[in-house]
């Protein structure tokens, strides 16, 4: 039960950039303690110490390589008058605690090391100090995830919550079995894979600045302090762990609090202004689980368009572009890659609400616009991936909001079952596709029942929307999205993806405990405004675009007035 450290002994030159360091990764890296050159005690973590002898073993590196491992440093004593101490926090001061909580240990119960992996995660660089991010593994009963979690974010000095659940390679780990530092440890079946940041990140800093003389603890070979493992630093808000895709297998981390603002969000959306039955259609949690999946894509990949007015020029109605564009916005915002695909025929309207909506200040650049047309059978993977290979996806969510989608017998329906087939192009494929490329998630947003990605309701749709028998589309997403109105859904996920990123656990978790948390300023001009969407829904009504009840060119959507609805609805879930 007691606070355990890892060593890091460098010369007095090298100590400035290497603290600074150590404070710009305090995930892998929290500074327990540092030393005056030549000083061997550590009176705050002990009070009785000799940082020579108290590891039991010792590594020594010359000009970045380990030239010797050694039971004492006293043969370096000279040296060492010129060195400075830095002890850092260990997971292996938390293992007590995650025990208590009913948690096993497989490493302790394997009477082994636990498994150390360096990572393809960069952690953020001081000066001569750069390297990967090295993690710890512990495998933990999924059913005890959320106890894992709880039980070792509050415990920052040991590291803090994990950095990482789920499948390895998303940390480039290739190989569990082949740890690069400890003993490779088991995992019981049902067991899930959980990474904390390592202190041993310091052994790899260390190697990489080459430094002429070095020492640090033999990875394994703790300081043990006299301190017990209770006094805690709060990270803020209780965390949930929440699974956002099986294939991969990953789990995102996120505060109560923040999820219990998402769930209010979901439920805002949830009202059935347009009378539809659309309460039946409802689930619960979608809009955390597609807000979280987006939160972690690099890449995303928006569709919209339901061009529902086949006797009008454009037949697109208005909900869904002005949707498509808030989840755009603030994907920009967080520094993602967002395109947006649309059927060929529409392309042309579709560069010229996107070139509005950067002129009214929405979007910060223009949004690449592609069509998909299917021109083999293959055509869906060339789309999605490089050269068509599942292993690399170019995007890492999909998501269709107000977008026509594929009936049972192939066609696309309005509500009114008039088959608008002639004027969609088959975006629905790269849905299916998708299910099938591990690393795409995917979210559908709709109002009724007929748009791409209901599939997951379609029995709902069938049994309780008018016309749902018909027109109830196919096409399943991974999180589905009902609303009132999609555009909603739309302003929804915006809101969502800022409340995670505001999210202390959750935006950890995001940069892997590495580096600074950015400006929440950064984002918040991205969120919907009342000011923006009436702009943005002049803009559509001057260039023709209709409102998908009553084919209107007011200022309405879905037949619902803009001003007192629409308005009112930004409103609150702002």
């Amino acid at each position: 039960g007691y606070k355990q450290a890892n060593v890091v002994i460098l010369h007095k030159s090298l100590a400035d950039d290497f603290e600074k360091f150590c404070h710009a990764n305090d995930g892998p890296l929290p500074l327990l303690y540092r030393s005056q050159p030549g000083d061997w005690k550590c009176p705050s973590l002990s009070s009785d110490s000799d940082i020579r002898t108290d590891c039991l073993q010792y590594r020594k590196y010359e000009h970045g390589a380990c030239t010797g491992s050694l039971k004492s440093l006293k043969e370096y004593s000279e040296q060492l008058q010129d060195m400075v101490t830095f002890y850092l926090g260990c997971s292996f001061s938390f293992e007590k605690a995650v025990q208590k909580a009913g948690i096993p240990i497989r490493n302790v119960e394997q009477k082994c090391n636990v498994s150390m992996y360096k990572t393809s995660v960069p952690c953020y660089s001081i000066s001569m100090f750069h390297c990967n991010l090295v993690v710890t593994m512990r495998p933990i009963p999924e059913s005890k995830l959320g106890a894992a979690v709880l039980a070792t974010s509050e415990l920052k000095e040991a590291h803090g919550a994990p950095v990482h659940i789920g499948d390895p390679g998303l940390l480039g780990i290739q190989d569990l079995s082949k740890p690069d530092y400890g003993d490779p440890v088991h995992l019981h079946p049902g067991d899930i894979p959980v990474f904390w940041a390592c202190g041993v990140t310091g052994v790899e800093a260390i190697i990489n600045c080459r430094a002429p003389l070095a020492f640090t603890h033999s990875p394994g070979c703790m300081f043990v302090t006299d301190l017990k493992n209770d006094n805690v630093r709060s990270l803020g808000g209780v965390p949930q762990v929440h699974c956002i895709s099986q294939d991969p297998l990953h789990f995102s981390i996120v505060s109560a609090e923040a999820a219990q603002k998402i769930k209010t969000l979901e439920t805002l959306i949830g009202i059935d202004p347009g009378e539809r039955g659309i309460g039946h259609l409802r689930r619960q949690g979608e809009l955390l689980g597609a807000s979280l999946a987006m939160s972690h894509a690099g890449s995303v990949l928006i569709t919209t368009g339901f061009p529902t007015h086949a006797t009008f020029q454009p037949p697109e109605e208005n909900d869904g572009p002005p949707g498509a564009l808030a989840i755009a916005a603030m994907l920009q915002a967080l520094g993602k890659q967002v395109a947006i695909v649309t059927d060929q025929r529409a392309m042309d309207l579709n560069k010229k609400i996107i070139e509005e909506a950067v002129q009214l200040g929405i979007l910060k650049k223009p949004i690449p616009l592609l069509s998909y047309q299917r021109e083999s059978a293959d055509s869906a993977f060339m789309f999605l991936c490089e050269n068509g290979n599942p292993g690399r996806p170019r995007f890492d969510h999909l998501v269709a909001i107000e977008r026509a989608g594929m009936a049972a017998d192939g066609n696309y329906y309005n509500a009114r079952k008039v088959n608008i087939k002639h004027l969609v192009d088959p975006i629905d494929e790269l849905f299916l596709a998708a299910q099938t490329i591990p690393g795409i998630t995917t979210t559908g947003v709709g109002d009724g029942g007929n748009e791409l990605g209901m599939g997951k309701v379609k029995d709902a749709v069938k049994k309780h929307i008018k016309n749902g028998d018909v027109i109830a589309c196919d096409v399943e997403a991974d999180f589905t999205i009902v609303a009132g109105v999609s555009n909603w859904g739309g302003y929804a996920i915006a809101c969502a993806l800022y409340a995670l990123r505001c999210c202390q656990s959750h935006e950890r978790y995001l940069r892997r405990a590495v580096g600074f948390a950015p400006s929440r300023r950064l984002w918040l001009p991205a969120l919907p405004s009342v000011a923006k969407e009436e702009k943005l829904l002049k803009a559509l009504v001057q260039l023709g675009v209709r409102s998908g009840k009553t084919a209107s060119l007011e200022m309405e959507v879905d037949g619902l007035p803009f001003y007192n609805t629409h308005s009112l609805m930004i409103e609150k879930l702002l």
